[in-house]
């Protein structure tokens, strides 16, 4: 009786190295750490069935993102999401005095707060540093529709009642 196999030669290693990675940018399409921590595991699945092509000459990394921004795009079109986070939980939690200067959370709070396309949008050109027209290629859509995603998503985030209207306020003012 042999042992089991232990999967194709370098994918255990390109998931140790990059899982972290995967879920971080998981995280910032969904606007769940939870939601982006098995958006980043289905695509691992998908780049584990397509190993052989990737490895050793082709680009798992790209193509473990591409299928993530994907499957982030089209889960905007769904009306109904199985499960809907909230930035609150029930349990009572003591104060954290640093929390309303923490940037990360609020982003991550503001980002949570805008529709899925304009979500994938924005991280794919503020985070992962894409161009307009890269991020049309990649969602096969118009580069206009990325240009007036992006623009709603940012007016969004300038709301003067959303969670980032103080950053915004204190940016403004410190560059008159």
């Amino acid at each position: 009786m042999s042992a089991p196999a232990a999967g194709p030669a370098g994918f255990a290693e390109f998931v140790n190295a990059r899982y972290a990675t995967l879920v971080r940018h998981g995280t910032l399409l969904t606007g769940d750490h939870g939601h982006g921590e098995d958006l980043a595991q289905e695509a691992l699945v998908k780049t584990y069935r397509a190993w052989h092509r990737l490895h050793p000459d082709g680009d798992a990394d790209a193509y473990t993102r591409q299928v993530m921004v994907r499957a982030a795009w089209r889960a905007g079109r769904r009306l109904w999401r199985r499960e809907i986070p909230t930035a609150e939980l029930p349990d009572r939690r003591t104060a954290d005095p640093y929390e309303p200067r923490d940037r990360a959370r609020l982003v991550l709070s503001a980002l949570r707060g805008l529709p899925a396309r304009q979500r994938v949008v924005l991280v794919l050109r503020y985070w992962a540093g894409l161009s307009e027209q890269e991020i049309a290629g990649m969602l096969n859509c118009s580069t206009g529709t990325v240009k007036s995603r992006a623009s709603r998503a940012m007016n969004a985030l300038r709301r003067v009642d959303g969670p980032l209207a103080e950053a915004f306020q204190e940016s403004s003012a410190g560059s008159n």
